[in-house]
Order: structure tokens, then C-alpha cells, then sequence
């Protein structure tokens, strides 16, 4: 490991952090946008998906990238093409197209940069950063992301009030730029093995060596179970993640403060839940964590169905915030210290291949719901499913004893 890691991982933080803001900052100016002038389940939807379900196509051939080529240059160009179609966007807007359309073109481009660059970032940070301090960074991490979600709802709220909606997409092009820049001059590199193991006996291939990295997933039973439970957790969670916008419009109304209230106080949740992880590290079995993590968000997801005002929603949320660092943080560590690196790429963009389908999926099913019945209701039936899947967690004899080798291994 490189003797310099402490730097190499602080300048990929914050260059990753830059891009980060930008790219957040048109993102909540987008979904508000759609919110506003809508206010509808089905736009919400399509919206969604067009944000998430390009990533599933993208995935197997970002997975062999990752594992195949500098992993930098990966994460980099992604960040680049995501900010030149920002750039594009903002010109065609200044020219008068409509913006739906844009905002719809826009999704697409950011869900396709998005499923190359987090399975080349999740498999690069265990390149630059000791094993034993990954549950660490990985906490540091969601703290940053957090805080960064806290303070750009501010920013793009305050600038949609004297600013028209072009002017964000170019902030999102000069922060992804000094970003770039920072990642790729300054953080280091240490050489590392690429595609050995089996992939090495293989016909040189994307669909072989997407296929080896199955076969790899497949020997390994607890990463499969992760992948399963994070499916079933992902379509459940779907309404409390995309449609609490909405429900807030509807029930408690549609000024944009709200809307920026509901998601300052989630971040500053997660920021919170990130700190929280990072220092405690969590229990010794890092699935037990995952399933106090699992009980919350549903229970909390119920209580979001129920809240009657406001103020009590807004703590709901806060607390929801809290919980998902819970489960988020020890899974990604769980898998960065028992991957081989040499499948690392491949194995999470399997991961990011379900993060990318499951939730469109249920906001296929959710979202035309919500148009008819209550989110409400919508919110206390997913919560409750989300809340008993930890018993099928605690359950598992191959799950646990993943928890507890890692652990040993540390």
C-alpha cells in the first residue's frame, strides 16, 4: 500500500466531492422542476427510470472496465462526459427547446456516467486506502456525500428563485472540471493485479469476463446473498426514496422550502449516520449492523406513512438519514475486503446493476399507484416489508459467518 495514502485519498474525496456538488445541485433542481410543474406519480416515474435503468445496460461492460483499465481514467471519463451533455443541455435550454425533454435527455446521460463511474470508484478506493481503514473512509465518505446533499438543496433552491434553470447545469460543468483535474494530476496510483485468477484463462471477452465474474459470485455465497437482499431491499424502499417529494406537495404543500426542508434534514441524517459508523465501526458482526440498519428504515418508513404534521415528518426523516450509513457502509466494506481485486469491478457492478433496476422497477409499480391510492398507504405497506428482511438476514449461516471473517481478517 502506498506510504502516501492518507493524501491520495483525501485529494479523491475532495475532487470527487466538487463533482459531487455540482452534479447534486442540478439534480435537485431537475427533480423540482418535474415536481412542480407536474405533480404527478406517472412523470415521477418516468423520470426515475430514465435516471436509473441505463445503468443496468452499462453495467456489465463497466464492470470489465473496471477491472481491466486504470480505474482513475474510468471514474474521470465518466465525470467528463457527464459534464460536457450538461454543458449541451444548457446550451438547447438557453435556445428555447423544452426543457421536459432536456431534463429527460439529461437523465439518461447521468444514469449511463453514473453505471461506469460507482463500480470504478467502490473498486478504487480499496486500491488507495489500507483494509483496516475502509470502514472509516467509507463512513468519512458518506458523511461528505451527505453534507454535500445538505447544502446543495439550499443552493439550487436559492439560485431556481433568481436564476434560470441553464445557469445550474453550468455550475455542474466548472465544478466536474476541477475535479478531474484534481483526481487526475494529483492522487497516485500503487500498481495493482488486473484480470488474473480465472479471467486470465479465458478468452479475452467482455461477455466471458462478465461471465467469470457470475461464476465468481456464484462460488461465493454470501456476496450473492448481499446482492439478493439489496434487490428485495432497493424495490421496497422505492417509495420512500422517490415519492416522499410528492407527498409532501400533496399533504402538507407545494412551496419549495418544504421540499428542501425534507432533504437537508436527510442528509444532515446521513451525514450524521456516516460520523456515526465511521467512529463506532459497528457491532463486531458487521451483518448484525446491517440488520439493525434493515428494521429501522422500514419501521421509519411506516412512520412516514403515519406522521399527521410537518415538524414530526421532518424528524422521521432526519432519523431515516441516520439509519442507512448503517447498512450501506459495513455491505461495501464487506465486499471490498473479501473481493479479490481482480474481480472487484465486475462483482460491484453487479451490485450496481440491481441499485439501477430495482428501484425503477418499483417505482414502475409504485409510482402509477400513487396516483390513485394514497402514498401513505404505499409507505406503511413497503415499510413493514422492508422491516422483515431482517430476519431472513440474522437468518442466514453463510451471511453471519461472512460478517465474522471479515472481521478475523482484519
Amino acid at each position: 500500500m502506498n506510504i502516501n495514502w492518507k493524501k491520495n485519498i483525501t485529494l479523491f474525496l475532495v475532487g470527487q466531492a466538487l463533482s459531487l456538488f455540482g452534479t447534486m445541485v442540478v439534480q435537485f433542481a431537475i427533480i423540482w422542476h418535474i415536481t412542480l410543474k407536474t405533480q404527478s406519480g406517472t412523470m415521477m416515474t418516468v423520470f426515475t427510470v430514465a435516471g436509473l435503468l441505463p445503468m443496468f445496460f452499462i453495467s456489465p461492460f463497466a464492470g470489465v472496465w473496471a477491472d481491466r483499465f486504470n480505474r482513475k481514467y474510468i471514474i474521470n471519463i465518466a465525470d467528463g462526459t457527464i459534464a460536457f451533455f450538461s454543458l449541451v443541455a444548457a446550451v438547447f435550454i438557453m435556445a428555447g427547446v423544452d426543457s421536459v425533454v432536456i431534463l429527460l435527455f439529461c437523465a439518461l446521460i447521468r444514469s449511463i456516467g453514473q453505471g461506469v463511474q460507482m463500480p470504478a470508484v467502490g473498486a478504487f478506493i480499496p486500491d488507495i486506502v489500507p483494509h483496516e481503514q475502509l470502514t472509516k473512509i467509507n463512513g468519512f465518505q458518506n458523511s461528505i456525500q451527505s453534507f454535500i446533499t445538505l447544502s446543495a438543496p439550499a443552493v439550487s433552491g436559492a439560485m431556481m428563485t433568481f436564476a434560470p434553470l441553464e445557469t445550474l447545469f453550468f455550475i455542474d460543468v466548472i465544478t466536474a472540471l476541477i475535479g478531474i483535474g484534481i483526481v487526475l494530476f494529483f492522487v497516485k496510483v500503487p500498481e495493482r493485479p488486473v484480470m488474473s485468477g480465472i479471467a486470465e484463462q479465458q478468452s479475452v471477452t467482455y461477455f466471458n469476463d462478465f461471465k467469470n465474474g457470475i461464476r465468481y459470485i456464484k462460488n461465493n455465497g454470501y456476496i450473492f446473498r448481499i446482492i439478493i437482499l439489496e434487490a428485495i431491499f432497493l424495490f421496497f424502499f422505492a417509495p420512500a426514496a422517490f415519492l416522499t417529494p410528492l407527498q409532501v406537495t400533496r399533504t402538507f404543500g407545494d412551496d419549495v422550502w418544504r421540499l428542501s426542508a425534507i432533504e437537508i434534514v436527510f442528509s444532515a441524517g446521513v451525514m450524521a449516520g456516516g460520523l456515526l459508523i465511521s467512529l463506532w465501526g459497528g457491532f463486531k458482526n458487521r451483518i448484525h449492523t446491517m440488520t439493525l440498519s434493515c428494521a429501522l428504515c422500514g419501521l421509519l418508513t411506516v412512520c412516514l406513512g403515519l406522521a399527521p404534521d410537518f415538524l414530526p415528518y421532518l424528524i422521521i426523516m432526519a432519523i431515516l438519514g441516520v439509519s442507512l450509513p448503517l447498512y450501506n457502509t459495513p455491505s461495501m466494506v464487506l465486499l471490498q475486503t473479501t473481493v479479490d481485486t481482480a474481480f472487484m469491478g465486475r462483482v460491484l457492478s453487479v451490485f450496481t446493476m440491481v441499485s439501477s433496476t430495482m428501484m425503477p422497477l418499483g417505482m414502475l409499480i409504485f409510482g402509477p399507484f400513487a396516483d390513485t391510492v394514497s402514498i401513505e398507504i404505499l409507505l406503511i405497506g413497503t415499510g413493514i416489508v422492508v422491516a422483515l428482511l431482517c430476519i431472513p438476514m440474522v437468518s442466514s449461516r453463510t451471511l453471519r459467518e461472512a460478517g465474522r471473517s471479515h472481521l478475523q481478517e482484519s
